[in-house]
């Protein structure tokens, strides 16, 4: 654990998430907001809010907490298994489960439930075994595990090159007048917000294709199909082009449709087989709570 103090020897009036980083560029103005919550940053000794505007001779105690070891570890849970054999894994998770542990979700993620039922593929790290792709804690849907080092040279080599069948469906805001569309926009880190992807014109080539399934006046359910495969890739150009996805915390407007998080579903997943060649295609119906909504959306 570090503790840093400092004096505020400026009258000028700005935040303390804003001047801190300023003092200490080593750290951003996400971490020091994430501190300030914690209660690791005091300001004359009191806690106080990222918004707290400094004043002239302000005492500012800064603790950087030592950081937290992350282990994949095996755990025994119910994991829905739609395909496997001695090379992959084709899993359905949950909304809500993180695929891999990270600081903040150290347990009961994909991960240390796959850890428990096989042995997985190493060449990923030791945090993300086995793991090709990812989808994010509040989407569901279909992922493909690679049991060993070869099955995950074979499924990364078709993710890199496009060979792989990605579709997803999606209940997004608004009624769209095209039955269907490609966003093509390139996606990186928010410059407003770096807790968020944007569309960014430095950012990395994406490209995602939309067709309409049913219109439901103040929402659509679309089907979408991943040409690339950037963070929060969808719900970033759904939000580009006006049609935010409805649940979404971090992307769509407050007032949606009330669910687990976003309502976004990898429907299907196609990849060749890394040891036959053979196609394979999977597809998982939608959670309970998504066939509920689209069902009531139907009846309105």
């Amino acid at each position: 654990m570090e503790t840093i103090n400092l004096t505020i020897t400026d009258s000028a009036k700005q935040r303390l998430d804003k001047i801190i980083p300023e003092q200490l560029p080593n750290i951003s103005r996400s971490q020091v907001q994430k501190l300030i919550e914690n209660g690791n940053i005091l300001v004359n000794d009191k806690k106080t809010v990222s918004r707290y505007k400094v004043r002239l001779n302000d005492q500012i105690k800064v603790t950087i907490p030592d950081p937290v070891t992350v282990e994949a570890t095996p755990e025994e849970m119910s994991l829905d298994i739609v395909y496997e054999d001695d090379d992959v894994i084709v899993v359905n998770k949950p909304q809500g489960m993180v695929v891999h542990p990270a600081p903040g979700h150290e347990h009961g993620t994909l991960v240390n439930g796959l850890l428990a039922h096989s042995p997985l593929a190493t060449v990923n790290g030791e945090l993300r075994p086995g793991i090709v792709h990812r989808i994010d804690k509040d989407t569901s849907g279909l992922l493909m595990v690679a049991k060993n080092d070869m099955a995950m040279k074979s499924l990364s080599g078709q993710l890199k090159a496009k060979k792989n069948e990605r579709k997803y469906w999606a209940i997004v805001h608004g009624n769209i007048k095209e039955n269907s569309g490609r966003v093509d926009a390139p996606i990186g880190r928010s410059k407003v917000d770096r807790k968020k992807m944007a569309v960014v014109a430095d950012g990395r080539p994406a490209v995602t294709h939309f067709k309409v399934l049913k219109r439901f006046g103040d929402y659509t359910l679309i089907e979408c199909q991943l040409e690339t495969g950037r963070t929060h890739q969808i719900r970033v150009h759904l939000k580009y082009i006006g049609h935010p996805v409805a649940g979404d915390p971090l992307y769509g407007p407050k007032k949606t449709l009330k669910g687990n998080g976003q309502f976004l579903h990898a429907k299907t997943l196609g990849f060749d087989h890394p040891r036959t060649g053979e196609a394979m295609v999977f597809d998982v119906p939608v959670p309970p709570i998504f066939q509920r909504t689209l069902e009531n959306l139907d009846k309105k």
